[in-house]
């Protein structure tokens, strides 16, 4: 029988994968559990599973549990211990605030802040369940942060007096970004900065407000001199747990983790209407040992976007740091642009992320590499494994031409002929695609675009499986670059890319570009 395993454990909250055959975020069929006390008391639970990641809440501390499910084997673990039980409304946190009162939410971040520092090291502030409107709050070291069932927690619509996280602190570390370089930024209604040994979890919602203030009308813009915020933002961070909440209307990005160390996001809820702008799903930027799972994905942007910072316009590196080590594994990717997105901002170099066992349903694109002359870094051992793509528009890409940036479009940038290769050359070698099933195509099966001084190299396809082609869809240039050439229902084609395809009736003689120098 197939073993379960044990994703993350707090005091409350058990995360576990169910690695059935042919799982990827659902199960092929629901299976039955049941969830009883090792400790003789009588406390046990029953009920049935749709996802391969399911996660048990309302755990006690420091509890044994033995968990049994149909056509898997029993697993027994323990919870963690709790230092104490804190909860927010004993320091004034009031209900039902409005969004727009400015007052009320100064004075319930002001509670909230309160019962932070109130939070015994290794205890458990608890938000009970209510709407709660209050200014940014940020979380310290060795505390759980829980949302209960039917809490939400959500930013005010109005900025005036929103703090400000600034560029860089005293010793020069990156602590604001945006679009990875240094710059000041509003505070994520959510965050925390240098601290360890930190879990958020529950069923409840952390709501940033998006769609009800102005965030959303200037997306590329700096306003009171700041950039837009997160939804949630962890910077510099180390042994962090997100579990089983749901987080939506972040103002740009949704959870951005910059600089961490040792993350496991399990069983989240990622949501963004489709038309809010740059409101990515989760972002780790410069951060190693990242692993997301069975997470739902349902934004205005790229699902997942792993970045390490961006070179300045003069070359500045020292904000650069690479992300390493990124496990992706039986997530649903219901809409954005891309499911599975490396770059643009790629210069500390991103190397070693895998997704497995994952769904994509009407992402404009599926796996997305993205980057260009300027940048520098390297993207180097990618892999993608038993992944279901359904009406996604182009399934693969890889892109070292991307036009962003004021001068994205400039000929430096665009022109096909060789450049000399320098630091911001650009490197891609080393991407494996295995058993990826493609319904409903738009545009194309796969398209790699590289540099004449750099060539894309080592991209390994192998049992790739095109089921069906949306009939009712235009032509359209498949990758973000100038001069490329509309399709409609390829397969694979190359350009300046060394592609091994172990069905060579996939790899088209068609060029990507059209006449361009």
């Amino acid at each position: 029988m197939i073993r379960p395993s044990i994703i993350a454990l707090s005091a409350r909250t058990a995360a576990l994968c169910l690695p059935a055959g042919g799982a990827l975020y659902h199960l092929p069929t629901k299976a039955s559990w049941r969830l009883s006390s090792l400790d003789g008391d009588d406390h046990m639970r029953q009920g049935e599973t749709c996802v391969a990641v399911p996660l048990l809440h309302g755990l006690q501390p420091g509890r044994r549990y033995r968990f049994e499910v149909e056509g898997f084997e029993a697993i027994e673990f323990e919870t963690a211990s709790c230092a104490g039980l804190v909860d927010a409304t004993e320091f004034g946190l009031v209900r039902d605030v409005l969004h727009e009162d400015l007052d009320g939410a100064r004075r319930n971040a002001a509670a909230l802040a309160e019962a932070v520092a109130a939070v015994p090291v290794g205890g458990t502030l608890r938000l009970p369940a209510g709407v709660w409107t209050a200014f940014p709050v940020a979380l310290k070291s060795q505390m759980t942060f829980h949302l209960s069932e039917g809490a939400i927690l959500r930013a005010p619509s109005v900025r005036l007096g929103w703090p400000i996280l600034p560029a860089r602190d005293a010793s020069g570390r990156m602590l604001g970004s945006w679009e990875g370089l240094p710059h000041a930024c509003f505070a994520a209604p959510v965050h925390a900065v240098g601290v360890k040994e930190l879990v958020i979890e529950g069923k409840g919602t952390l709501d940033g407000s998006g769609e009800r203030g102005d965030w959303w009308t200037w997306p590329k813009e700096t306003r009171d001199g700041a950039r837009r915020p997160r939804g949630l933002h962890l910077v510099s961070c180390s042994d962090v747990t997100l579990l089983g909440f749901t987080i939506r209307n972040a103002p740009s990005w949704t959870i951005h983790p910059q600089g961490c160390r040792r993350l496991t996001a399990a069983g989240l809820f990622i949501s963004a209407p489709p038309d809010s702008p740059n409101t990515d799903g989760f972002n780790p930027e410069s951060c190693r040992d990242v692993t997301i799972t069975g997470v739902r994905f349902s934004v205005g942007d790229d699902c997942i976007a792993v970045k390490a910072g961006k070179r300045g316009p003069n070359g500045e590196d020292d904000h650069l740091s690479e992300t390493r080590g990124v496990r992706v594994s039986h997530c649903l990717m219901e809409r954005g642009h891309g499911g599975l997105v490396i770059g643009s901002e790629m210069s500390g170099g991103v190397h070693d992320v895998s997704i497995e066992n994952c769904a994509m349903v009407g992402t404009d694109r599926g796996l997305r590499l993205k980057t260009r002359r300027g940048r520098g870094g390297a993207i180097t051992g990618i892999a993608m494994r038993r992944v279901l793509m359904d009406g996604v528009e182009t399934a693969l890409s890889a892109n070292t031409h991307y036009h962003c940036d004021a001068d994205g479009h400039d000929s430096w940038v665009q022109s096909r002929r060789p450049a000399p290769v320098d630091a911001g050359t650009p490197v891609i070698d080393g991407v494996t695609i295995e058993d990826l099933e493609i319904r409903e195509l738009v545009h194309a099966a796969g398209v790699f675009l590289g540099l004449p001084e750099a060539p894309i190299r080592n991209i390994k396809i192998r049992r790739l499986k095109i089921v069906s082609f949306k009939r009712k869809a235009a032509a359209a240039p498949p990758i973000m670059a100038d001069e490329i050439r509309p399709m409609w229902h390829e397969t694979i084609v190359s350009e300046r890319a060394e592609v091994d395809c172990d069905d060579p009736a996939l790899l088209s003689t068609a060029t990507v570009s059209t006449s361009f120098e």
